[in-house]
């Protein structure tokens, strides 16, 4: 990727939050909480280091759906994306800007966890799960007929 494209890790502080435009589109937010640990040689113990908070929106072509319905608060993510600056101006006049982070790419990080991913499907007219393809047929039991 070239440009201003990071990669983090961290934990959500909050579950996703899932909203729709007007237009349909759809976006998630959340936050990501990352805390260094520091080994203090004094005391011989890792400890705490400084928290950093990044702000990340999912559109709907990333994946907000999938996103607001597999994360929950404490989920330890590894999150690409873009940083993006928004300005404003408060009603008194003051100029602000925050960062976020538009996400490209996001993850459930496995270091301390296991996941098993279920690819979503494509259309939401199909409710009822599709048949496994790797899955074994009933052996016959003894003695009953052969289906051929």
């Amino acid at each position: 990727m070239i440009g201003n494209s990071i990669t983090l890790v961290g934990n959500l502080t909050d579950a996703p939050s899932l909203r729709f435009l007007d237009n349909g589109s759809s976006i998630a937010n959340f936050t990501v909480a990352h805390t260094e640990r520091v080994f203090d040689k004094s005391s011989n113990e890792w400890k705490d280091g400084d928290s950093v908070y990044v702000r990340c929106g999912v559109w709907k072509s990333a994946g907000a759906e999938n996103v607001a319905e597999s994360l929950s608060k404490g989920s330890r993510v590894i999150v690409t994306g873009k940083l993006r600056q928004n300005n404003w101006v408060t009603d008194n006049g003051e100029k602000r800007s925050t960062l976020n982070l538009e996400v490209e790419e996001i993850g459930v990080s496995l270091r301390f966890a296991v996941a098993t991913p279920v690819k979503a499907s494509r259309t939401a007219q199909s409710a009822a799960p599709s048949p496994d393809p790797w899955s074994m047929p009933t052996p016959a039991t003894a003695g009953a007929e052969r289906p051929f």
